[in-house]
C-alpha cells in the first residue's frame, strides 16, 4: 500500500512547526567489533576445520618412524539471507506536501530500518550463544563446555558454572583461554583481544579493565588484568544484546565469527506510469555466523 496524503493530513496544510520522529541518532556499525567481513559470490559459504597431527612420540634406535594421520574435523555453513524493505508515495501526496520532500525524509528512514536490522541479526549469534538448536559444525551451541576434539577431548569456552562480570570471573576466562587446544590436543597459545558487554554492564567493565588497582577490596594490590594488558583492546559495548548479565570475550584465534557479504546494500526507485506512486527500495543479503567456536569465550552470567 501505498503513503497517501491520508497519512500525512498535517503536511497538507499551513501552519505546522515542525515534524519529528524519524531524526534520531542511530548506533554504529557494532557487528564489526565482533565478526570479520568477507565477501561471497556463492548462495552459501562453508568452511571445515581441519585436524593436524598430534605430539611426535620418542623414536627408539632402529625402530621405524610413526606416523599419523590428517583429516577434516567438521563443516560450518553459513547460508545468506535476503533482507529488504520499500515503500511507496503516491503522486498526489508528493505534490501537495508542503513542507519536505518525501523521499528524503522516508529514505533517510528506510536506511535506519535497514541499519537496525543488520545489528540485530549479528547480535542473534550472541545471543543465542547458549541456547539449544543453534549449534555450529561441530554440532554444540557457541559457547559450551563440549566442544568435542578428534582426539577425543574436549574445548571449553564458557564456564561450567556460569559467572557475572567480575574481577575473579575475568581472570578465569583468561586462565581457561590459555588452555585451549587444538584437534589433536595441541596447547594454540589463544589470546584474548576485547571485552564485549551489554550497555548494563559498562561501569563495571571501565573499572575492571582502567583502574591502576584493584576494584571492591581494601588491599592496595595492582589491578593485574591492566597491568598485565590482558584485554589487550579494552572492552566494547553492544547495544543489540539481551541478556543484561552475559559477557563475551572475542579471542585472536582465525577464523571466529564471520559476516559474509553476498550483495552489498543497495537502494533502488521507480515510479509506476499508471498509478503515478513512486516506490523506493533497499535491499542486501548476507549471513553472520561463526566457524571456529574459539574466536570467543562467553559467560551468560550468574542470573
Amino acid at each position: 500500500m501505498a503513503i497517501s496524503r491520508a497519512q500525512l493530513l498535517k503536511e497538507l496544510l499551513p501552519g505546522l512547526n515542525a515534524l519529528f520522529g524519524l531524526e534520531y541518532n542511530k548506533y554504529g556499525e557494532e557487528h564489526k567489533e565482533i565478526f570479520e567481513t568477507e565477501s561471497s559470490e556463492r548462495s552459501f559459504e562453508e568452511e571445515t576445520k581441519l585436524s593436524g597431527f598430534s605430539a611426535a612420540p620418542v623414536k627408539n634406535e632402529g625402530s621405524a618412524i610413526s606416523y599419523d594421520n590428517a583429516q577434516e574435523a567438521w563443516t560450518a555453513r553459513y547460508t545468506h539471507e535476503t533482507i529488504a524493505l520499500g515503500f511507496s508515495v503516491t503522486e498526489e501526496a508528493i505534490e501537495d506536501n508542503l513542507y519536505d520532500s518525501l523521499s528524503s525524509r522516508y529514505t533517510k528512514s528506510l536506511a535506519r530500518a535497514m541499519a537496525y536490522t543488520k545489528q540485530v541479526k549479528a547480535a542473534s549469534v550472541l545471543n543465542n550463544a547458549f541456547t539449544a538448536g543453534f549449534t555450529g559444525g561441530d554440532g554444540v551451541v557457541l559457547c559450551s563446555t563440549a566442544h568435542p576434539l578428534v582426539s577425543g577431548g574436549t574445548n571449553s569456552n564458557t564456564f561450567a558454572t556460569q559467572a557475572d562480570l567480575n574481577e575473579t570471573s575475568l581472570e578465569s576466562a583468561v586462565i581457561q583461554i590459555a588452555g585451549w587446544t587444538d584437534e589433536r590436543g595441541l596447547l594454540i597459545a589463544a589470546k584474548p583481544t576485547k571485552l564485549i558487554v551489554p550497555p548494563n554492564l559498562m561501569f563495571v567493565a571501565t573499572r575492571l579493565l582502567e583502574t591502576e588497582l584493584r576494584t571492591s577490596t581494601n588491599n592496595n594490590d595492582v589491578n593485574a588484568l591492566k597491568s598485565m594488558g590482558s584485554i589487550p583492546q579494552g572492552y566494547r559495548v553492544n547495544h543489540f544484546l539481551t541478556d543484561t548479565n552475559a559477557f563475551f570475550i572475542m579471542t585472536d584465534v582465525p577464523n571466529g565469527l564471520k559476516h559474509f557479504v553476498r550483495t552489498p546494500l543497495a537502494n533502488s526507485m521507480d515510479g509506476d506510469f499508471d498509478t503515478g506512486n513512486v516506490r523506493y527500495k533497499s535491499r542486501e543479503r548476507y549471513s553472520f555466523g561463526f566457524s571456529d567456536p574459539l574466536g570467543i569465550f562467553g559467560s551468560s552470567g550468574s542470573t
